[in-house]
């Protein structure tokens, strides 16, 4: 059998980023599955009822992703972890406009998965590890990316070490120093049942 010339997803990447818009028509169909999966791993820890579906968190994505073709792509682990960043942007805006509408009400929740639970309280709100991250970022930048890379984009460590350009051990580091910095702010504030 012949092998396909087909370009892999970091060739259409580049393309894209150097202004072939045709490229990223070509890449979504490669990368459509694994977006989906990103979003129901997602969706999966919000609250039961969710009005946002991983379809419309996907299709959201995309929309967000296309204005930030300019970026220069790396990799495939370069563009799932800002894929993760935009849906985390997404959950975040979503649970902030919900609870705004009911002044603080029924907001979004979502579950630290074993993989980040450091406390056996189930839950954690949303928008409070998105505070808590946001002001990890500010300190810690690289172990905040970490984070996102690994929570939020279900990237592995060496996909991780990959996107950031640093060691595996590295990640590892970061990872461990960021669970308990985070689950340390999240007691602190109130945003998690110690």
């Amino acid at each position: 059998m012949a092998a396909r010339n087909d370009p892999s997803p970091t060739q259409l990447l580049v393309a894209w980023g150097g202004g072939d818009s045709g490229a990223f028509d070509r890449l979504l169909p490669i990368v459509n599955a694994e977006l989906r999966r990103l979003a129901r791993r997602h969706l999966a820890r919000e609250r039961p009822g969710h009005t946002l579906q991983p379809t419309a968190l996907v299709n959201e994505a995309y929309l967000r992703l296309v204005d930030v073709r300019k970026l220069r792509w790396e990799s495939r682990a370069h563009f799932f972890a800002m894929a993760a960043r935009i849906m985390r942007r997404i959950l975040v805006d979503h649970a902030r406009a919900r609870g705004s509408a009911k002044r603080g009400g029924d907001v979004a929740r979502v579950s630290l998965n074993e993989a980040l639970a450091v406390s056996v309280a189930p839950d954690h709100d949303l928008m409070a590890l998105d505070e808590a991250l946001t002001r990890l970022e500010k300190v810690h930048p690289r172990k905040s990316r970490v984070v996102e890379l690994r929570f939020f984009g279900g990237l592995s460590v060496e996909e991780s070490a990959e996107a950031l350009h640093v060691s595996t051990d590295t990640v590892k580091r970061d990872w461990r120093f960021a669970k308990l910095w985070l689950l340390r702010e999240l007691r602190r504030t109130g945003g998690t049942h110690a």
